[in-house]
């Protein structure tokens, strides 16, 4: 039994190509659009000169972040560290968590809550500052209602999936880095004394001889944020395909900030606080279609994003770093999946966003200080990677002090921000690391009070209730959603029910163990057999992107043992048994309460609330493993995590 991963896409080809440049570059795509125009404007806020020494040096900045952080470590490095196939933070934690090193989850989690936090500010600023275009043709138009309209249409089009206009992704991209790339090569052409900009001197020089030089690295930084999503969406396209598509971007992109850097400085007394250099490379006739090409763009790109924010609940969720929530899969689109809680909140988050910062320039000031976090992640979970690939070690070093070196600058120079705006991402982000963190340490501290106990000391007990019949039959095959992972042991919490909380009498016993595996995909199983006929123990296994079909996999695997001759499916009733009816199967889920005579310290009273206020928001454990409802049993069993508390009583007579 299998759940095989279609990676037909994955194989180098011209469809390839093109879906690649549909799905995975939009972000990075988009960002000439406003990234010379953070940079102009962070020198005019501060009454800087705008001369050769700081265009030059601020284009020569951008096409060595391209080339070291994009180009090198995730085109290159980061998706030679995929899991499967599949990339992204999760992916690349899932790859390393099996070397038992438990600070892994640390970075997985800040992560994961940074890169959400970009979620609600790219679809913002990359449709503001498209929109903001229409300003050159129609000055006194008000841009945010255009913009609060677009982000409304994609998030409500989110339930619907992308399969009906997904196919136009790939060539509208096309069109657009062909229109950034060919609008860049006609300035250059024209002034090709910009491509000295490709000397790393001059980025040398801005950061060091410029005024206050250092801290435009965060305007500079914008350029490569969708860096991560790239590696995030790996699975879809595969790395061939993205290498090479790549290759023709990274052209068009440094093509498109050339050609920005050389309009600038041949027309020095251009307000840029007014006018995107993007916009204004653009001849007046073409400006209406370029605008409508570079807003059907970000529309992509942020399509793109929210669709890569459900992949990453969707991944953080089967690893059970998240608490569950309703997954849709609108379409039979391999990856199209949507998540309707967090599809609302990023829609609220984009749209504080735009009511709270209005225009894209001043979003450029929340942009950017979360991804660095996240990017720092990345590095410390791909060094921890290249060591247990056995890479020579001092190239490992030379690797992590060379990318903490140059993201930590990053991350410095983005720190100017948090008062302008980045404390909006940075709230987010704490918000959903503190989130994952409670929930998961809150989560430990029940797993490490939950019992078990040998199966064989209770064999002859549950025998000797399957042959009692003073006891109503709860259900012919009783099936028990079990922690325990192997057929020696089985939860205490199962005891209890069984026998104590209301004794429940069945032909046959089933407990059922599932386990999410580090593989994206695949699926698999174990029988065995603790009383012929009477007991079983399965161990079910399947990846951490295989949807949760628990109770469609058991059905298959009671078929599978029926076909052996190993179980009965037709009815035990005689009357029902005659006619040929199946027998009946009962579900049980066991949820573990804190006892109520519990004495905890404050920490761990924390905890516990947290989690359980958590847990209350997310998916019913029975939904969550595709269980039917109507036949499911869902029991509250008490658990004890503190000593029991002591009370001195006596009788008196």
């Amino acid at each position: 039994m299998a759940d095989k991963h279609d990676h037909g896409l994955h194989k180098l080809s011209a469809a390839g190509v093109l879906i690649t440049l549909g799905i995975i570059f939009g972000d990075i795509g988009t960002s000439p659009i406003y990234v010379l125009k953070a940079i102009m404007g962070m020198a005019t806020a501060d009454n800087h000169e705008i001369n050769k020494e700081l265009v030059l040096g601020g284009v020569s900045a951008v096409f060595w972040t391209l080339t070291l952080v994009t180009t090198l470590k995730y085109v290159y490095l980061a998706l030679n560290a995929d899991n499967n196939g599949e990339g992204g933070i999760f992916a690349l934690y899932a790859l390393v968590r099996r070397y038992k090193a438990k600070w892994t989850i640390m970075p997985a989690l800040i992560g994961c809550a940074a890169l959400m936090a970009d979620g609600f500010i790219t679809p913002p600023i990359s449709i503001s500052s498209a929109v903001e275009g229409l300003k050159i043709i129609y000055p006194s138009i008000q841009t945010v209602p255009i913009v609060v309209g677009i982000l409304l249409i994609i998030f409500m089009f989110q339930q619907f999936g992308t399969k009906i206009i997904g196919g136009l992704f790939g060539p509208v991209m096309l069109i657009w880095f062909t229109m950034i790339g060919t609008l860049g090569l006609i300035q250059v052409i024209k002034n090709p004394f910009v491509i000295e900009a490709l000397n790393p001197m001059y980025a040398y020089k801005m950061v060091v001889d410029y005024p206050g030089g250092f801290w435009f690295l965060g305007a500079v930084f914008l350029c490569t944020t969708g860096a991560e999503a790239l590696y995030s969406d790996l699975g879809h396209c595969g790395k061939q395909n993205v290498r090479v598509s790549w290759m023709f971007v990274k052209i068009t992109l440094i093509l498109s900030y050339l050609g920005q850097s050389a309009y600038i400085l041949t027309h020095p007394n251009t307000n840029w606080e007014e006018i995107a250099p993007f916009y204004a490379v653009m001849p007046k006739g073409f400006l209406p279609f370029g605008i409508a090409i570079a807003t059907s763009a970000t529309i992509i790109a942020s399509q793109a994003l929210i669709s890569g924010c459900f992949t990453l609940v969707n991944e953080a969720m089967k690893l059970k770093l998240w608490p569950n929530m309703k997954v849709l899969y609108p379409t039979t689109q391999q990856g199209q999946i949507y998540i309707p809680s967090i599809n609302w909140v990023l829609f609220f988050g984009c749209l504080a966003v735009v009511l709270i910062f209005q225009e894209s320039s001043k979003m450029e000031a929340a942009y950017g200080l979360a991804i660095t976090l996240n990017m720092l992640m990345t590095t410390s979970l791909l060094a921890y990677y290249l060591f247990i690939k056995r890479k020579p070690t001092p190239a490992i070093w030379l690797f992590i002090l060379f990318f903490v070196a140059l993201e930590g600058s990053f991350f410095i120079a983005n720190l100017v921000k948090f008062t302008h705006g980045g404390w909006f991402a940075v709230l987010i982000a704490i918000i959903l690391f503190g989130a994952m963190y409670l929930f998961n340490e809150g989560k430990k501290l029940r797993r490490k009070h939950i019992e078990f106990v040998e199966i064989k000391d209770y064999l002859d007990d549950l025998q000797d209730l399957q042959n009692d019949t003073s006891i109503p039959k709860e259900a012919t095959n009783l099936v028990y959603m079990s922690n325990a992972n192997d057929k020696k042991h089985i939860d205490s919490n199962i005891i209890y029910s069984i026998f104590r909380k209301k004794p429940k009498r069945a032909d046959t016993y089933w407990f059922v163990h599932v386990d999410i595996t580090s593989e994206p995909y695949g699926a698999n199983y174990t029988v065995d057999t603790i009383i012929p006929r009477k007991c079983f123990f399965i161990r079910l296994k399947f990846g951490f992107k295989v949807e949760h079909k628990v109770q469609v996999m058991f059905s298959k695997i009671v078929e599978d043992m029926e076909k052996k001759g190993e179980i009965d499916l037709l009815s035990h009733y005689p009357s029902l048994r005659k006619h040929g009816y199946p027998a009946d199967f009962k579900f049980v889920v066991l949820n573990s309460k804190v006892s109520v005579d519990n004495h905890l310290n404050p920490w761990d009273q924390f905890l516990v609330k947290s989690y359980n206020m958590i847990k209350s928001l997310s998916l019913p454990t029975e939904i969550d493993f595709g269980l039917d409802r109507t036949n499911c049993r869902v029991e509250n069993i008490p658990i004890r995590i503190a000593q029991t508390t002591h009370i001195n009583i006596e009788r008196i007579d």
